[in-house]
């Protein structure tokens, strides 16, 4: 049995869980989402590892330092060694997520037609839903094939504020006026 390190850390947008595996990050997720439990026992059974909390943490310290960055408007790519744990048509959706430019958004829709599958839309979905990277590997830029927000595991209200944080939505989605 191996070990998952791991940390909670608090941004302004949500508080993070983060965990490391043989010093790649396999886990930057929402602390409080609802499938916290499931998607815990995915990468533990996953890995075959056991999680453990930790005060420092190579891969997670270089990940917090990146994610203040981002933050403060000073970081726009990541460049944390990440290990994603999840099925073969998960790791494509997510390694595809990693495509779209800081401060753009795409629909569930162009998401499938990026895969080559444009009937893919739920699956698609459900495996953006199941992303435990969240941020580095950017869900966040999902949108409603109306340009509505729909979605987010930290919640909608992270995800706007993420959204905002790129320039990624317009002055009027920034006031709540859409």
């Amino acid at each position: 049995m191996g070990t998952i390190n791991f940390k909670y850390y608090k941004t302004t947008v949500g508080e993070l869980k983060i965990a490391s595996f043989n010093n790649k990050l396999c886990l930057c997720d929402w602390r409080y989402r609802k499938m916290r439990k499931s998607i815990d026992n995915r990468i533990a059974q996953g890995l075959s590892a056991n999680w453990e909390e930790v005060e420092k943490d190579e891969v997670i310290d270089f990940t917090i330092s990146e994610l203040s960055l981002y933050f403060n408007q000073k970081l726009q790519k990541f460049s944390v060694p990440l290990l994603f744990v999840g099925t073969k048509f998960q790791k494509e959706v997510w390694s595809t997520l990693l495509k779209i430019e800081y401060g753009k958004t795409q629909s569930y829709a162009e998401l499938a037609k990026s895969l080559g599958n444009i009937k893919a839309i739920r699956a698609v979905a459900t495996a953006n839903g199941a992303n435990a990277i969240s941020i580095l590997v950017p869900c966040h830029r999902i949108i409603g094939s109306n340009g509505e927000l729909v979605g987010y595991a930290g919640g909608l209200t992270a995800k706007k504020r993420l959204l905002q944080l790129e320039n990624a939505i317009s002055k009027n989605e920034q006031l709540g006026l859409f």
